[in-house]
């Protein structure tokens, strides 16, 4: 049958009609099940929450192999203080090795006795604590801010403003409503409310050199009621892509004290941290020997090397605006010849996160035959990296691998550079050590940095450096100059009085 013109426009508006009624059904089915969760929560007067426990946490990042979850440290006390209309947390633990297994990476890992982090974030500003001391953290605020509504209550707060959509579906047996909003702008954020009206889980994604969107979650379960304020006393968080990595667990907490509503939650922002900006990328380059170069002017280092008709460098750390940093400075030392090879050390995110601006570049990546899977399913999955998209995902190509299983030689007939694994090694299962014999360079990555200039040794040298002295040992290597990933530029001589090892 036919249908007239006029009988067309009015089904046209009938299904207009039903569409926005269905769309304003479901942004206020997610505000009736945001409110009843406020309401069984105790969230409508709460302006600030303190909790503490204890637990462990994950260095994101520093796996001993790709294939391992991160390595876990012991949380002897965790307190964390959130002032909600201030948009304001301060997040305080420490950290102890306890009896987790000594392999892998991550700031002072493995922990001889202690650390202690604070972190905090105010609004738009960020910063740590050093005992008294304020270090502007400028990098950090959007992702410290973001976290507050990540939290049950931050989270139903924050969705209760935006313009939060709902579907409710079964889960593990149980009906379950995810209420979705999108934070600070641009990140999705999901959260899953039981049948009991309480915060489950929170999920959202955030922006990670190596991974791209990287998903981060946290999990809150045996709720219990504080004064008419219910909160989990379980927090597990994952960092990582659960589809392709293994683990990804980043920190628990066990909460043994809640209190909400107590007084000073706010923070005072420092002048010195109001005052900071996003430091720009340094690059500065020390020539080592003829046609070798040290690029530092950061925390990680850089290597140059030229060869007859293209250049190598070892290590591509950190992310793609420091990359672009170093193949700048490559190229106004070595003007006419391309980077043909990058030389990645190790795994660890922080000596693997601009190696995907080489590719980019068209250069092959040398590494440990054992990072090859991870590299290709992980670092460069096709997937698209819509939170910061770079260079390779704005214009795609395929990475080329060498691979080294103990021994890899780049050369020109002139030049050569050895790559040799290293054994024994606890702080990752697949370090290599490249070598220039002929100029008797040997770059290290996370094995030793030399101490400052007439410092005393230190009273027991740390077991990377050991390994360090024993493969170098073990390959007959003569060594005139140590060049760190970390630091400065050192002598064979002063790596020997350091291990104790000075005949």
């Amino acid at each position: 049958m036919e249908i007239g013109g006029g009988m067309k426009n009015r089904l046209g508006i009938l299904f207009a009609l039903l569409a926005l009624m269905g769309g304003t059904a479901a942004a206020q089915d997610a505000r009736t099940v945001l409110q009843a969760a406020a309401t069984a929560m105790g969230a409508a007067n709460l302006k600030s929450v303190q909790y503490s426990g204890t637990g462990w946490f994950g260095a994101v990042g520093q796996s001993y192999s790709p294939d391992l979850d991160w390595p876990r440290t012991d949380v002897k006390s965790y307190t964390r203080t959130i002032d909600y209309d201030a948009k304001s947390s301060n997040e305080e633990m420490v950290r102890v090795q306890g009896s987790n297994p000594l392999r892998g990476g991550g700031q002072g890992f493995p922990i001889q006795t202690e650390i202690r982090q604070v972190a905090m974030v105010s609004g738009n500003y960020a910063w740590n604590m050093q005992g008294n001391n304020a270090t502007p953290a400028p990098a950090a605020a959007e992702v410290r801010q973001l976290d507050i509504w990540l939290t049950p209550h931050g989270f139903l707060k924050a969705a209760l403003a935006g313009n939060a959509t709902a579907i409710s579906r079964m889960e593990a047996g149980r009906n379950v409503t995810i209420v979705s909003f999108t934070a600070l702008g641009k990140y999705r954020v999901n959260g899953t409310i039981n049948d009991e009206n309480l915060v489950q889980l929170v999920r959202t994604w955030v922006p990670n050199p190596v991974f791209g969107d990287m998903l981060y979650e946290t999990r809150y379960t045996n709720y219990k009621d504080f004064g008419g304020v219910k909160f989990p006393t379980v927090l597990h968080s994952h960092q990582g892509d659960l589809r392709v990595s293994a683990g990804g667990n980043y920190l628990e907490v066990r909460v043994s004290n809640f209190q909400a509503n107590g007084s000073g939650a706010a923070l005072s922002v420092p002048d010195a941290v109001r005052q900071a900006a996003v430091p720009p990328v340094r690059v500065e380059s020390q020539k080592l020997a003829e046609g070798v170069w040290l690029l530092a002017g950061g925390s990680h280092n850089s290597m140059a090397v030229e060869f007859r008709d293209f250049v190598a460098v070892v290590e591509a750390p950190l992310n793609e605006e420091r990359s672009l940093a170093v193949i700048a400075e490559v190229r106004k030392l070595i003007p006419s010849k391309p980077i043909r090879y990058v030389v990645n050390t190790h795994h660890h995110f922080d000596h693997s996160g601009g190696l995907r601006t080489y590719v980019a570049e068209g250069a092959t990546i040398v590494t440990h035959q054992r990072n090859r899977e991870f590299f290709e399913k992980v670092e460069f999955s096709p997937a698209p990296r819509p939170l910061q998209p770079d260079r390779l995902a704005l214009f795609p190509m395929t990475p080329t691998f060498e691979t080294v299983t103990q021994k890899y030689v780049l050369s020109d007939g002139a030049r050569t550079m050895d790559i040799y694994f290293v054994q024994g090694l606890d702080h990752n299962a697949n370090m290599l050590l490249p070598y220039l014999p002929q100029e008797k360079i040997v770059v290290n990555a996370d094995l030793y940095s030399p101490p400052t200039p007439n410092a005393p040794a230190p009273a027991t040298p740390s077991a990377n450096s050991l390994v360090f002295y024993e493969n170098i040992k073990r390959l007959k290597l003569e060594v005139a100059q140590i060049a760190p990933i970390h630091g400065r530029v050192g002598t064979m001589d002063e790596f020997l009085k350091v291990v104790g090892k000075a005949e």
